[in-house]
């Protein structure tokens, strides 16, 4: 494979690779340099990319991988995961100001769910990924997917709701 077929295959999914790594690593140079390495790592196997049913699936689990070693490094013992790429450049500012509000909590309950169910909900809801691709990466079959997306938009809600209803979450 050249480099002009490599980029072909990898253009319509490089900026997802990007967003995971940052969903993962908070930090938008700790994500560039997950998204530069997963790059080489496919780059360095490119004769190989052929016999996989979906490059894009492999790059998905490469980035999450690599994204929790850095994670359970030393280096990123300060890390948190996050998301800070939801804006509403068409509301007004209320809106936009209501908007950041609930993402903020939809963050900050994100953060207290299990890693699986937040990697889930990330490529499903924000990435727009299919079940049989979520099941790839995450090397789990498609039910336990579902059920565990399940989970986290129970809880996510459930949190939501108590949040708007009463004004002040209780931790």
């Amino acid at each position: 494979m050249n480099q002009a077929e490599f980029i072909k295959t990898i253009s319509p999914f490089k900026d997802r690779v990007f967003r995971l790594a940052k969903r993962l690593l908070v930090s938008t140079e700790e994500a560039e340099d997950a998204t530069q390495e997963v790059l080489v790592k496919l780059w360095n196997n490119r004769e190989k990319l052929g016999t996989y049913n979906s490059v894009e699936a492999l790059a998905m689990t490469i980035t999450k991988n690599y994204s929790l070693d850095r994670l359970k490094s030393k280096q990123a013992s300060e890390m948190r995961i996050v998301h800070s790429n939801y804006t509403d450049r068409q509301a007004g500012l209320q809106q936009q100001e209501e908007d950041r509000d609930s993402w903020s909590w939809a963050e900050k309950i994100m953060q207290t769910l299990p890693e699986q169910q937040k990697l889930i909900l990330q490529m499903r809801d924000i990435e727009q990924y299919e079940f049989e691709e979520i099941a790839k990466i995450m090397d789990m079959n498609e039910t336990a997917v579902r059920v565990a997306l399940s989970r986290a938009r129970k809880t996510l809600r459930e949190e939501l709701t108590k949040t708007h209803s009463y004004g002040i979450k209780n931790n």
